[in-house]
């Protein structure tokens, strides 16, 4: 089963990867006619198929279509026919030629009386909240008809207590979470047309699951990340904090040693950096970290911070001591690999490159991206947490669920771009979202950057121009 969420992201990947929407409505429509005419044998008989304007309305056109030539069809508009103003609303409508075209409530419950057969198309998976009118009293006097019905993908005002009760859902591309046979009736999952590639391909569609703050937010309310970064390496806490700041955090506190904190305090003053005891993170420090950890909403830990035993100790304490949803990237990630038992019960992302999986796993990786994706799949359901294996194609997995991001560019080679992708994540789960959701997005919105960054820059890009160009994905494609 799919989600209707899900369902809108795929359907987004789809029309980015080429397909277009006429061609899924064309597969749609014609699987529904169908289903009309192999279960229900409605050639010769009167077809009312309800249509509204939104896509499932499309779908209903399409399928009026392909009846009409063999049964008498009408279709009954939920509004006046101006208001289907898309280009493929129209299309349709030119296409279609055999069938009597009604609209509104004026002659619906006639056309209901009439119909041997009635295919709701009014509402999608797109509708939410209660129903308004005239979809609220049509669907009353379908309920009411006692006539056969055929909802097309979910029956209208699915969710709600006033909803079609169909014979027969015609779920397309899969059955949508929530459908039983008590609510959907005989469930038929039909295929539209959307390519293997695009139904485990990272894209566009999911910035419908980026959680876009409300107008009446206030400083804080949209992601507040502590950073555990930094030491021997300076850069790096900035770049993470860098990449949260890109995709929308309101807050960014760098805990980080004494030796590096006035050096990255100096990148912006956006940074609220605490300085640690040491020159490097030592077990000393984890009382003042977990004091920070109330000012967070997730951490990110591990960029920058070296791989010396008493560091590698120390982030192996905070992981067992912290409950807030983690990002372990680079040292944290070879922390993690000497004590794998220190993840359990906690939310975690982690995001390896080739080398350090094989650190954390001790299994070498293929080249290829599909050879890689069962191992990275089982890592993930052992470790109990979700995967971002980073590479020329990204593979994010939660142990369950597996998608390939192909955004990016060899021109990302360069340091530092790995730190912005942690922070990017991290940022993410701040907002909100879950680690496996969070994973997919900052994958492509990371590679997405670097391509921005590369049309400039070409082979000369650096990490800082990668985050330099978050803001404009967000603009993109939000």
């Amino acid at each position: 089963m799919i989600s209707p969420l899900e369902m809108r992201v795929l359907d987004r990947n789809a029309q980015s990867f080429g397909v277009s929407i006429l061609d899924l409505m064309e597969n749609a429509g014609k699987a529904v006619a169908e289903v009309a005419r192999n279960e229900f044998s409605a050639a010769g008989k009167h077809v009312l198929v309800l249509c509204g304007t939104g896509n499932n309305g499309g779908d209903g056109l399409v399928a009026a279509r392909h009846l009409a030539k063999d049964a008498r069809v009408t279709v009954l508009l939920a509004r006046s026919p101006d208001q289907f103003d898309t280009k493929e609303a129209q299309t349709n409508f030119e296409r279609l030629r055999d069938a009597q075209i009604l609209a509104g409530l004026d002659r619906s419950e006639e056309a209901i009386a009439e119909a041997d057969l009635i295919i709701d198309a009014l509402l999608g998976i797109g509708a939410q909240g209660s129903l308004r009118e005239p979809f609220a009293s049509l669907l009353r006097q379908v309920n009411a008809s006692g006539k056969p019905v055929i909802s097309v993908d979910v029956p209208s005002g699915f969710g709600t207590e006033l909803m079609v009760r169909p014979t027969v859902t015609v779920a397309l591309h899969d059955a949508k979470e929530g459908m039983t046979p008590e609510n959907s009736g005989r469930i038929r999952i039909v295929d539209i047309g959307i390519p293997s590639k695009v139904v485990t391909m990272i894209g566009p569609g999911e910035f419908l699951l980026y959680p876009i703050p409300k107008a009446s937010s206030h400083k804080g309310e949209n992601g507040r990340l502590l950073v555990i970064a930094g030491g021997p390496y300076t850069g790096a806490p900035a770049l993470v904090a860098f990449g949260a700041f890109g995709v929308g955090i309101d807050l960014a506190h760098i805990a980080t040693p004494a030796l590096a904190a006035t050096v990255v305090a100096g990148y912006s003053p956006t940074f609220i950096v605490h300085p640690l005891v040491g020159h490097r993170l030592l077990r000393e420090d984890l009382r003042q970290i977990l004091e920070l950890v109330p000012r967070a909403d997730a951490v990110a830990i591990g960029p920058g911070l070296g791989d010396v035993e008493g560091t590698l100790d120390a982030i192996r304490e905070i992981v067992r001591g912290l409950h807030l949803p983690m990002v372990l990237d680079a040292d944290a990630i070879k922390a993690v690999a000497g004590d794998p038992k220190c993840l359990a019960g906690k939310k975690v992302v982690l995001t390896p490159h080739s080398r350090e999986f094989q650190t954390l796993t001790g299994k070498a990786l293929p080249a290829g991206p599909e050879e890689r994706a069962p191992i990275v799949r089982e890592a993930a359901k052992s470790l109990g947490a979700t995967v971002l294996l980073k590479g020329a194609v990204d593979i994010v997995s939660d142990g369950v669920r597996l998608k390939f991001n192909y955004t990016g560019n060899p021109g990302m080679t360069t340091g530092g771009t790995g730190d912005v992708l942690c922070g990017l994540t991290a940022g993410l789960i701040a907002k909100g979202m879950t680690p496996y959701d969070a994973a997919r997005l900052a994958a492509f919105m990371n590679g997405a950057a670097g391509d921005l960054a590369f049309e400039d820059k070409s082979y000369g890009l650096t990490s800082v121009d990668v985050a330099n160009n978050l803001g404009r994905v967000l603009a993109k494609f939000l």
